[in-house]
């Protein structure tokens, strides 16, 4: 088994370009050892002011490979939503799982992140072979990759970071967004943009606001006004 945490299968430099290589690397050598269920495992909006983390798992059948996947941060929202119905048109399961701004602020955003990728593994209604982690562990007894820049790197991992991260801009863009009219969700994602941050100041935080992130991002003095 490799290394935990070493990239494996990212990229090669020739020249001044950089070749992209093979992003199932892991997920083959892992279905050449029998492992039939590998999945891929990511978070999105850890570093956002506003609303939860959301965490995706996604199995896809061994041998299959994704045309146009990646990291979902490299992608259009255009592309995203395609490659959103592709995977889980083809997955053999996939599960997402969300944890909230209170839980966030009650047990810090490293630990809900880590909960929301287990609630997603245990979501899937299928045992897997091996979890692909995007640089992280979760408390699971089931074999576990923690796979640095696993989003780019692993097939799995990406397809996890896409699903996620569809979810979560579909949650902003149109409940989330419906609930709090005012902090413009939709447009900016909970992100600290300068449009943001002027809505919190002249509105105050919702409930879904993260508020450990807002007591390190305004100063003493402002948050006596915001809390």
């Amino acid at each position: 088994m490799q290394e935990e945490g070493k990239i494996m299968g990212q990229r090669k430099t020739v020249g001044a370009e950089a070749e992209v290589i093979d992003l199932t690397a892991w997920e083959k050598r892992l279905w050449e050892e029998g492992l039939q269920y590998v999945a891929g495992i990511d978070e999105v909006g850890r570093g956002c002011l506003f609303g939860d983390v959301v965490a995706a798992a996604v199995i896809l059948p061994a041998g299959i490979a994704i045309e146009g996947i990646n990291d979902s941060k490299k992608l259009s929202a255009k592309k995203r939503e395609a490659l959103y119905e592709e995977i889980t048109e083809c997955a053999i399961a996939w599960s997402v799982a969300q944890v909230d701004a209170s839980t966030i602020d009650r047990i810090n955003i490293k630990q809900a992140s880590r909960l929301a990728m287990k609630q997603a593994v245990e979501g899937l209604g299928i045992r897997p072979d091996m979890l692909l982690i995007d640089a992280e562990r979760i408390d699971s007894p089931l074999p576990q990759e923690a796979i640095v820049k696993g989003d780019a790197n692993s097939q799995s991992i990406a397809a996890a970071s896409i699903v996620a991260k569809v979810t979560r801009d579909r949650l902003c863009a149109g409940l989330w967004d419906e609930l709090y009219p005012d902090y413009g969700i939709a447009v900016h994602k909970g992100y600290a943009t300068k449009q943001h941050r002027e809505q919190l100041e002249r509105l105050g935080p919702s409930p879904m606001h993260r508020k450990s992130f807002l007591k390190s991002l305004f100063p003493e003095e402002e948050q006596l006004s915001l809390f």
